[in-house]
């Protein structure tokens, strides 16, 4: 009798090892995704930033004003040129790109925040949208700004 009890138990013993090492692993699996979507979630506007800058820093305004999804053959309507010059160009504040470094980033659901520091205590804001990939100045400077009237 005694080899009919010996086995009692064992499948179970199994099954629990398996369930563990199943558990560890999808459990590893959902910390490993997660940390890779936080830290690589705003990677692309990121480096579309990145391009914009760097753009500047060679002087190639006309690809920087591409950037903006403005080109000199279709110019935006608000946003010319001439005012894009004023504001990247030569003559403006941000001529002196030697000290130039990006110091935030905020993930917004639509786009992204990008703190530029300039150096010299010259701060910008620029908005990377997600759907375009298209540069242009921040409207705000923190995500999802909501207006909630009083209630009455």
């Amino acid at each position: 009798m005694a080899g009919y009890l010996e086995t009692y138990g064992a499948g179970q013993v199994k099954r629990e090892r398996r369930l563990k090492v199943v558990f560890s692993v999808a459990l590893a699996l959902a910390v490993a995704g997660g940390s890779l979507y936080f830290f690589l979630r705003n990677y692309h506007e990121t480096r579309q930033a990145e391009l914009f800058l760097n753009l500047l820093k060679q002087k190639d305004y006309t690809a920087a004003y591409a950037l903006w999804g403005c080109t000199p053959s279709t110019p935006c309507p608000h946003y010319s040129m001439d005012s894009f010059m004023q504001d990247w160009g030569p003559e403006s504040g941000h001529a002196d790109l030697s000290k130039l470094q990006i110091t935030k980033v905020k993930g917004c659901s639509t786009g992204v925040i990008i703190e530029a520091n300039f150096g010299g205590g010259v701060i910008e804001h620029l908005w990377v949208d997600r759907a375009s990939r298209q540069v242009g100045y921040a409207p705000f400077t923190v995500c999802n700004p909501v207006y909630r009237p009083h209630k009455k």
